[in-house]
């Protein structure tokens, strides 16, 4: 592949391709010959690959996600059941999917029980005809018309032989990539609802938005795919993107749960603000705290909302109070809201909340001013010394905002806990609310002689 076709032309949503067909067609080859790299575990042995497994592919600079599933087979029982109905999922959800047959063998019954679920799912459809090694094959792999998927696109996945020719036409089957991020950014403020099943996410965004939007339902696990939606509010648009809720680290979701993950993910990505929402009736939960994480390490913008307000009585309100303390306090520096999405009460504070957070995540320190204030807190708070070395601040510069990221030029490596000194000395000073703070500190290479 040239460079073009490896850097991707969209920062948006990335479309989902599923790959699907019967146990040792050459699935796993395949993927990894549309990735241009080994990655996908290939064996000659039918049923190798077990669960979903997806991958980041680039063709003719475009993204997608590749998801490599376990064999299809209709009649299959025990722990190859499971695998059949995972790949069901995976057409269900996916924007599009390969089916790949094997062009030395034919259609077989199993293939065309296959084309009966591709059809009731109604996505489009790519059918690779693969092992097609010479011409001779090539003219076999034409009698896969008559499954009724239209044209088939005769491959080799172990030679490269016509995949040019198949990326192309997955590209055609999936979405148009969305808008550039450039021209997004001059259209409504970006912001994700996320957080855990069943803790009213999709409620508040019925409430903001004034109408019933998405589906609510007491049974956790309601919404699969994030919705967009355009709301106006303090006077302003906004588009809220409602996402599934995660349950569970992404090697241990299963199903809906591994694409609520995935959507869940592209959802974060995509939003310049997220707006974590905790069912405060509950004991603060270890899934919160990924999703927490999974914000922070994207560099987001965060207000926390604290839900379900009305169930909180003196006592709960107590242990939340402990709760707060010890689990968030890596995140003292986001706003929170108390509200009740199911009445609206105080669903008014979300705005300024809102505003705040992103204005710090915008926020932009001239270097002057950053050097007045390293040499200040240098001069009051000198780095303790450690093997007989001190090592000093030299110079800071702040490379980016959104989220604010400063380079700081050291005289030697700075302990941890010191660079955690200077971000909350940070925030004092120009304050920083709502935003994570990213510091890249570069000490200075000894010269040599």
């Amino acid at each position: 592949m040239t460079d073009a076709e490896l850097e991707p032309t969209t920062t948006g949503p990335v479309p989902v391709l599923a790959v699907i067909g019967r146990p040792n067609v050459g699935k796993s080859t395949l993927v990894n010959r549309i990735l241009g790299r080994r990655e996908a575990v290939v064996e000659d042995i039918p049923g190798v690959t077990r669960d979903r497994v997806s991958y980041d592919a680039v063709w003719n600079g475009r993204a997608f996600t590749v998801v490599d599933t376990g064999g299809w087979d209709p009649d299959a029982r025990g722990m190859a059941e499971r695998i059949a109905a995972q790949a069901e999922i995976a057409i269900g959800l996916a924007d599009a999917t390969l089916f790949v047959v094997d062009a030395t063998v034919g259609i077989t019954d199993a293939d065309e029980a296959v084309v009966k679920i591709l059809r009731k799912s109604g996505k489009p459809v790519i059918l690779a005809a693969n092992k097609v090694d010479d011409e001779r094959a090539e003219a076999e792999a034409y009698g896969l018309w008559n499954l009724g998927l239209g044209e088939p696109f005769p491959v080799s996945a172990l030679h490269g032989r016509g995949s040019g020719d198949l990326l192309d036409a997955v590209l055609k089957a999936l979405p148009e990539p969305p808008p550039e991020r450039e021209q997004e950014l001059g259209g409504p403020r970006r912001i994700a609802i996320v957080g855990r099943p069943n803790v009213g996410k999709s409620s508040l965004l019925n409430k903001l938005a004034g109408e019933e939007r998405v589906v609510v339902d007491n049974v956790a696990g309601t919404t699969v795919d994030p919705v967009d939606e355009l709301v106006d509010l303090g006077g302003r648009t906004w588009r809220f993107i409602d996402t599934a809720g995660i349950r569970k680290r992404v090697k241990e979701a299963s199903g809906h749960e591994y694409y609520a993950w995935l959507r869940t993910s592209t959802a974060i990505e995509r939003a310049e603000l997220c707006v974590l929402v905790l069912d405060s009736s509950q004991s603060i939960a270890e899934q919160d705290m990924r999703i927490l994480q999974e914000v922070r390490e994207a560099g987001k913008a965060l207000v926390i909302a604290f839900n379900k307000w009305d169930l909180v009585d003196d006592e709960r309100r107590y242990y939340l109070d402990r709760e707060i303390e010890r689990d968030l306090v890596q995140v003292q520096w986001a706003p929170r809201v108390n509200i009740t999405a199911r009445t609206g009460w105080h669903i008014d504070r979300l705005v300024p909340a809102l505003d705040k957070a992103l204005e710090g995540w915008e926020t932009r320190v001239s270097t002057g001013a950053l050097n007045a204030f390293l040499g200040r807190i240098v001069a009051e708070h000198p780095h303790p010394v450690r093997s007989g070395k001190q090592p000093k601040i030299l110079f800071g510069t702040q490379a980016q905002t959104s989220p604010p990221t400063f380079v700081l030029f050291t005289s030697g490596k700075l302990d941890q806990g010191y660079e955690r000194f200077v971000e909350r000395r940070l925030r004092e000073e120009f304050g920083f609310a709502g935003t994570p703070i990213v510091l890249n500190v570069r000490p200075r290479e000894k010269r040599k002689r």
